[in-house]
């Protein structure tokens, strides 16, 4: 008698706690019915923009973070920041091919997707800039005296901002004579202890406040130094602290 009415009891518990998770899906599901579009749209943009630049963070502010506050030389620097790259390119690629595949392919994607695509990256960010992105061609020339990281940095800045121009790369003391200013010995437009170069100015002129600011503001959160101000002309200063 007793057993009989404890599985009576014990079943109409589990009824009940069935009944009970039954209503919570769906007022969770009425409640998200409920929302606007927007409020969807917007929380799968900022999704996207975050999964998007979460590489290039790793990339460049990573490395930078390394050099500055760990000490690490520069080239050391930028090689674990391609690391740490690579594994978050891997980890999308994995997923995207685990779901389309149904399938892991782990080794395969580190080989043929992440570490390439990486090494190609931080490589042609080293060596290349447009012409289109600089002043005058004749700074293509100062273009490799930059500091790695910094010239790491405006290859992706420029890829959100193909406007983007370089006005001002390494300085020496007949420079300053051109454009009429006084030798400034402690600038870091000439070249610094470690051989590079660690500043560069960019055009703000024919640009909108909202473009400058941005570009201010990606530099800034990366963790280099920047001032807007007037030398020869109004330019953001963008330097490595």
């Amino acid at each position: 008698m007793a057993t009989g009415i404890a599985r009576r009891l014990k079943r109409l518990r589990a009824e009940a706690a069935r009944e009970w998770r039954a209503r919570l899906r769906a007022e969770r599901h009425a409640a998200s019915g409920r929302r606007p579009v927007w409020h969807g749209v917007a929380l799968f943009a900022l999704t996207t923009a975050t999964l998007g630049a979460l590489p290039f963070v790793a990339l460049v502010r990573g490395s930078l973070h390394l050099h500055q506050h760990r000490d690490w030389p520069a080239s050391v620097a930028l090689v674990a920041g391609a690391a740490a790259t690579a594994a978050i390119v891997a980890l999308y690629g994995i997923w995207l091919v685990r779901r389309v595949t149904g399938r892991l392919h782990v080794r395969a994607v580190v080989r043929w997707i992440a570490v390439p695509v990486v090494a190609f990256y931080a490589g042609f960010a080293l060596v290349y800039v447009s012409s289109a992105n600089l002043k005058h061609e004749r700074l293509r020339a100062y273009y490799a005296t930059l500091h790695p990281l910094l010239r790491v940095a405006l290859a992706t800045v420029i890829l959100a901002d193909g406007d983007l121009v370089l006005t001002d790369l390494e300085r020496r003391p007949e420079d300053y004579a051109a454009m009429g200013l006084a030798v400034n010995p402690a600038t870091l437009h000439s070249r610094q202890p470690d051989g590079w170069v660690h500043a560069v100015d960019l055009r703000t002129a024919d640009r909108s406040a909202v473009r400058n600011r941005l570009v201010q503001w990606y530099f800034a959160g990366m963790g280099f130094a920047t001032q807007r101000h007037v030398g020869t002309a109004d330019h953001l200063h963008v330097a490595i602290r």
